[in-house]
């Protein structure tokens, strides 16, 4: 005789669509194909909106998608699954409109879909807000707020930067204070076999709220990397991104940037091609011996205006020449060299003399210029310096 439970069991559309967690199944591309009741209403969505009408990433929030294209669907391609990941569902109640899930995926190549397992994690989310305000109390203790001050910048900075062949590369990072997290970053990563991506920006503010917008800058502009090769729209993209941030808890913070890309060009050339938002001009050192600021507009910040305006220029590095990208920290920095008034600042003028003395030099030893620049200007350094230089090795003599 066949009981309810073993009905239940036997009924697998059932016991799918009632599951206490939403289950979704969808093509390898995404689209969704089955989506169960638990998921629909979290949602607020009918089934005939969501079945065969969006793929999984359409259902997360900005930072959601962003997550996504850099962790879930790489991990998903390398691996076969994901467990756990942490994003948000984009609800459309006005009482919710955001909801925090735990992902676990599984990707069925036989039937070249995945299976997707969404939790709630509201009582995960409760959690992690009380061991913030925790580490909030606790900040006052130096030592442990240096200690994790000092990790959480690790993660925002590439632990090296990649070799790029037949170009230099070079970066520094100088923090002003060792109990706050900087707002200053910068990376140089590979788009295609011969194209790689730069760049170095500044986050308005410090502490853990500029870190935030650090590492959504970061992981945005590696993201729209992969999809757009123009800089520009690039830097357009991280203004939308940051705009619809603002909304929930960014607290109006916003940033400048220099993104660039850089190739092969005439054989021992390289060709870069640079937009800027509201960033200081990047200085060019040539083989011979001459420096000057790239002729750019400084255009608008990053997600700080409506409808901002970003500028672009173009290079070519020669064997010998360099380009050097900074953060005011350095230029804003008091000059204290001189014994002069204790006001008077460095300005992008006296970097300017102290690389047109150092001239001509490769990426390293630019970086070393600068790296000395700021021991000599000690308590003058007010603010996080971030310095990244790019250059072409000399031809053999």
């Amino acid at each position: 005789m066949t009981g309810p439970a073993e009905a239940a069991l036997s009924d697998e559309a059932s016991f799918f669509d009632a599951a206490p967690c939403g289950l979704l199944l969808t093509r390898l591309d995404g689209t969704v194909l089955r989506a169960n009741s638990t998921v629909l209403e979290w949602l607020g969505r009918s089934r005939a909106e969501v079945e065969g009408q969006v793929r999984f990433v359409d259902l997360l929030t900005v930072g959601g998608r962003i997550y996504h294209e850099t962790h879930i669907a790489p991990m998903l391609i390398a691996h076969g699954r994901v467990d756990g990941l942490a994003v948000e569902l984009r609800c459309s109640g006005a009482d919710r409109p955001r909801l925090p899930v735990l992902v676990t995926a599984v990707v069925d190549q036989e039937q070249s879909t995945v299976r997707f397992a969404v939790f709630a994690a509201g009582e995960r989310r409760a959690y992690e807000d009380e061991l913030l305000r925790a580490r909030r109390t606790a900040e006052h203790e130096r030592a442990q707020s240096q200690a994790l001050a000092a990790t959480l910048q690790r993660t925002l900075l590439p632990p090296a930067l990649p070799e790029v062949p037949g170009l230099e590369s070079a970066a520094i990072y100088h923090s002003a204070t060792r109990d706050q997290v900087g707002g200053d970053f910068y990376d140089l990563f590979p788009i295609g076999r011969q194209h790689w991506g730069f760049f170095l920006g500044d986050v308005c503010g410090k502490g853990p709220a500029a870190a935030v917008v650090t590492s959504l800058a970061r992981y945005t502009l590696r993201s729209a990397a992969a999809h757009d090769d123009d800089p520009v729209a690039a830097l357009a993209y991280l203004d939308a991104v940051l705009d619809q941030e603002q909304r929930h808890d960014l607290n109006g913070r916003y940033c400048t940037v220099v993104n660039g890309r850089v190739r092969p060009g005439a054989p021992g050339e390289f060709e870069l091609e640079v937009a800027t938002g509201g960033h200081p001009p990047p200085l060019v050192l040539r083989a011979d011996g001459s420096v000057a600021f790239l002729e750019i507009a400084s255009g608008h910040p990053v997600g700080l205006i409506v409808e901002p305006r970003f500028t672009r220029a173009s290079l070519t590095l020669h064997p010998g020449d360099a380009v050097l990208l900074y953060t005011d920290g350095l230029t804003e920095a008091r000059d204290t060299r001189s014994g002069g008034p204790p006001m008077t600042r460095l300005g992008e003028h006296g970097l300017l003399d102290v690389l047109v003395r150092a001239a001509p030099a490769g990426a390293a030893g630019i970086i070393e210029v600068v790296e000395q620049l700021t021991r000599e200007l000690g308590s003058g350094v007010e603010d996080d310096v971030a310095a990244l230089a790019l250059g072409v090795p000399r031809e053999p003599s």
